[in-house]
């Protein structure tokens, strides 16, 4: 999921000596909005990380920073060598994602809660999916899975493996949990379905896998969409599309959420305790989003 903020290494504000805004061994001693030229770097202006990223700028006082659009693929790229030279970064980071696995990285502390508490991913489908298709919304509502299994896949296709392949190796070596999520349910024969989901690692994982069940257990023809989180939400909402597992909630996508609620089903979390965020490195000695200023 989402925002990336290149910022520089930052000395934690409690430390003695009065550290802050710098982190040990920094030559020249440059300060931390120095370092990175003050820039914070996100992903696409759609998500709604984006939103709370400006929200900590302006709720921390960080007004020398300038919140640049970007990509998710620019950021895991540009995160890869900042660590590889030990240099500072900060980005606005995501669980689960594949680097968390990769990289030792820590969360920056954020006490006005800008970022919210834990969130959720929801599976939300179109109005009057249970009566046309029974089988999809059966196994959807039962959906739902942990982090760590999400990471298997996130993993194998970061190093990789097609994200088709990498879902269909996942769900092979692990047919218990497909087995529950399809028990009872009769198959279908060709019928077409629509899902879509935003660019993020965590949603082509789960939206591979979901994909994959649907053909290859439940007899679905499946076309996946990838979008940005307007489009999506609203292919559901206009029920141009069937579901999507991709929602985050209640912060990420609040806003389409307020304003699709009512012509959408939610089906409730397909995996809970996920979070966002800004995320170091663990060399980083910045500890607080406070400890930016």
């Amino acid at each position: 999921m989402a925002a990336v903020l290149l910022l520089s290494a930052c000395g934690n504000s409690g430390n003695a000596g009065g550290n802050a805004g710098n982190t040990a061994g920094n030559a020249g001693g440059k300060s931390l909005g120095d370092q990175v030229k003050h820039e914070i770097i996100g992903i696409d202006p759609g998500a709604g990380i984006m939103k709370a990223a400006s929200a900590a700028i302006e709720e921390y006082g960080l007004s020398d920073w300038t919140l640049i659009e970007g990509s998710s693929a620019a950021m895991t790229a540009t995160l890869a060598k900042a660590i590889k030279s030990e240099q500072p970064i900060i980005i606005t980071g995501w669980t689960p994602h594949w680097m968390f696995a990769k990289y030792d990285l820590k969360y920056l502390e954020d006490p006005k809660k800008v970022f919210g508490e834990a969130e959720e991913i929801h599976t939300v489908v179109r109005k009057g999916l249970k009566e046309a298709h029974p089988e999809a919304y059966e196994f959807l509502e039962r959906f739902e899975w942990t982090s760590d299994e999400m990471g298997e896949i996130m993993t194998a296709i970061q190093e990789g493996q097609d994200p088709a392949e990498a879902a269909k190796a996942w769900a092979e070596s692990h047919s218990d949990r497909v087995d529950a999520w399809t028990a009872d349910i009769q198959p279908v024969n060709g019928d077409t379905f629509k899902l879509s989901y935003v660019a993020w690692d965590s949603e082509i994982a789960s939206t591979n896998l979901i994909q994959y069940i649907l053909e290859s257990r439940l007899g679905y023809k499946v076309t996946a969409l990838q979008v940005e989180a307007g489009p999506m939400w609203t292919g559901v909402a206009n029920g141009d599309v069937d579901a999507t597992a991709a929602a985050w909630l209640p912060l990420t996508h609040a806003d389409y959420w307020d304003k699709y609620k009512d012509q959408v089903e939610d089906l409730g979390a397909n995996m809970t305790g996920v979070r966002t965020g800004l995320v170091v490195p663990s060399y980083v000695e910045a500890n607080s989003i406070e400890d930016l200023k």
